[in-house]
């Protein structure tokens, strides 16, 4: 059994920065990549960034800004947010899966998923 724990969110002014953890327990392989996915109210879920044992990916909207990482030896993956936007409101959910190239892009190719943490960007 795969559990992933998210923590991190709140409420931050625009510009500000924010850092999401997502710690894994159980039998997950180094080897997953994970990612990082939010979902604004009466939205889809959609991709933030994701990595894997060799690259990372980022949505268009948030190059530059955010930075994700992992220690595998914690099993713990990172989203470092900077510069937020109020558009950045959402709520951030970690995923793990098999997956790499264009399929990290994919939400239904992940296999576990945490609860999520909210993010708030005042304006």
């Amino acid at each position: 059994q795969v559990q992933l724990v998210e923590s991190g969110g709140g409420l931050v002014q625009a510009g500000g920065s924010l850092r999401l953890s997502c710690a894994a327990s159980g039998r997950l392989s180094s080897s997953y990549s994970m990612a990082w996915f939010h979902q604004a109210p009466g939205k889809e879920r959609e991709f933030v960034a994701a990595i894997t044992w060799s690259n990372t990916y980022y949505a268009d909207s948030v190059k530059g800004r955010f930075t994700i990482s992992r220690d595998n030896a914690k099993k713990t993956v990172y989203l470092q947010m900077n510069s937020l936007k109020p558009e950045d409101t959402a709520v951030y959910y970690c995923a793990a899966g098999g997956v790499g190239g264009n399929a990290v892009y994919n939400s239904r190719r992940y296999d576990y998923w945490g609860q999520g943490t909210q993010v708030t960007v005042s304006s």
